[in-house]
């Protein structure tokens, strides 16, 4: 059973390691953030709007996964005085 083990993790570190090696680095953009920085582009204010957008972005996980951790506190809590 050992050995099975030791195969599958192995097997999955050199797959990995293997699909980390032969990545290809992305040089493209979203359609979106390249018209935001565009059109800011020419106002001369190239960052506010993409700040903003990357501030927006990176909240709504944050929020997401606050809130599903409140519910599941909420849950425990609940539980634990019944």
């Amino acid at each position: 059973m050992n050995a099975k083990i030791f195969c599958k993790r192995t097997s999955a570190f050199l797959l990995a390691f293997v699909l980390l090696a032969v990545a290809v680095p992305a040089d493209a953009q979203c359609v979106m953030c390249k018209a935001v920085a565009e059109d800011s582009a020419a106002d001369g204010g190239l960052g506010a709007g993409l700040n903003k957008g990357i501030l927006y972005l990176m909240a709504v996980p944050y929020i997401l996964l606050s809130a599903l951790f409140f519910v599941i506190y909420r849950k425990w809590k609940d539980d634990s005085t019944s």
